[in-house]
């Protein structure tokens, strides 16, 4: 379950006839090892509806929850102040929240009915009591029969509040602010370069600035660089730090680190990573963004040619990105790009088109071996499907600058 309908669905059962109908289906265990605040505002409206049976409002349900909680410490204040606010936020039609609530409903027969399957099997029910079971539930119309089909919406105001107005996940760098804007929820790109050139640092600098903006974890799937040794960096990148300043008060800069990230950067370090792992790491923890680093080594996909093989795994970034959260992946330039400054996708390694075709932005980062250019790193947008911001610029689109590297402290810079 994504974090929209999770929100969608708390709005959805505000109304104390639906709560009774539909509480029951929703895993609120699953709330629970996600999101521990939100799980509490849906444990407050469960009391709630205990001690008054009665419909309630957002405004109602936030005041009952700080009563509950009237030692609240003002970080912990803040975030259920910014979580109501999502709630409130959500546009999501009645009826699409009516179809979700009821698929859980299903969804809970089926299980009871396969439960029952098997003790017919085992012989502790009869085939008749399982036919009995089934009846009226076979004869369930399908999402198209019943008109339910849920189509993109025509409205100009929501459109422009999903893709515009609200940000996702904004970048360090004010200069990618400008040219590719947040990254939302189905947006998939990649970053290129030769080895040695950042890649990682890029990663660090950026991640740690976008866990700062989220409530969900961000999943890294690193089967590149020591798992230990990227953590280290992202201590580097949130706080500003040398490794030497980082180390030489161990305690205080862990607690320093946790205070601004809370911890939301979770690492899966292994040599071999499967699409299968990184599936049920999505279902476990409904991330806020995926980083894959780097992704064309994700085993179990099969095909007669590299290049398809690897369009393969692309086009899978692709579909996670839609289920679950932005997808940033990282893949390598080949040796063409060496000691080039401005990198095309023609220099992606070990690609014709079918990587280049399913990723909606590609950032090349080029670099020259000419003496006195060691700190500068070039940045050239040569995808960027990406709508942007408000204060995205048109000309930086698919631009070309300079930025610099910052290796003693895993962070890029803008050169202004």
């Amino acid at each position: 379950m994504t974090t929209i309908p999770e929100h969608a669905i708390l709005n959805y059962i505000l109304i104390y006839n639906i709560y009774i109908i539909y509480y029951k289906y929703i895993n609120i265990n699953y709330i629970k090892t996600n999101n521990i605040y939100l799980y509490n505002i849906y444990k407050a409206l469960e009391s709630f509806f205990k001690d008054y049976s009665r419909d309630t409002s957002l405004d109602e349900l936030y005041v009952y929850v700080l009563s509950l909680y009237p030692s609240l410490e003002d970080k912990e204040r803040g975030i259920y102040d910014s979580l109501f606010s999502e709630i409130k936020a959500q546009k999501i039609p009645e009826s699409t929240i009516e179809h979700l609530v009821k698929s859980l409903e299903r969804k809970e027969k089926l299980q009871k009915l396969a439960l029952s399957a098997f003790d017919a099997i085992s012989s502790e029910k009869t085939f008749e009591e399982l036919k009995e079971q089934f009846k009226g539930f076979d004869d369930e119309q399908s999402i198209i029969e019943s008109n339910e089909i849920q189509f993109v919406t025509s409205s100009l105001e929501e459109l422009y509040e999903k893709q515009i107005k609200t940000e996702g996940l904004r970048w360090r760098l004010d200069s990618l602010n400008q040219s590719l804007g947040s990254l939302r929820q189905g947006d998939t790109g990649f970053i290129f370069s030769r080895p040695e050139t950042g890649k990682t640092t890029f990663l660090a600098s950026e991640t740690t600035q976008m866990a700062q903006q989220t409530i969900q974890p961000i999943l890294w799937f690193n089967n590149e660089e020591q798992g230990e040794k990227v953590m280290l960096r992202c201590y580097q990148a949130a706080l500003g730090l040398t490794l030497e300043q980082l180390l030489s008060n161990r305690k205080k800069y862990e607690k320093q680190f946790r205070d601004l990230t809370e911890d939301k950067i979770k690492i899966y370090d292994q040599a071999n990573i499967y699409k299968s792992e990184v599936e049920d790491f999505c279902e476990k923890f409904n991330p806020s963004l995926l980083i894959f680093d780097q992704i064309d080594k994700i085993k179990g996909f099969k095909a007669d040619r590299e290049d398809l093989a690897l369009g393969e795994i692309y086009k899978w970034a692709r579909s996670l990105a839609k289920d679950y959260a932005p997808v940033l992946a990282v893949c390598q330039a080949d040796g063409t790009a060496e000691g080039v400054k401005w990198l095309t996708m023609g220099h992606v390694s070990n690609a014709k088109t079918s990587k280049q075709a399913e990723a909606d932005w590609i950032l090349g980062i080029g670099r020259s071996n000419e003496p006195g250019y060691e700190s500068v790193r070039f940045f050239n947008i040569s995808k960027n499907k990406l709508i942007g911001d408000k204060d995205s610029l048109p000309e930086m689109r698919h631009g070309r600058w300079e930025v610099l590297i910052e290796p003693t402290i895993a962070r890029y810079k803008d050169i202004i």
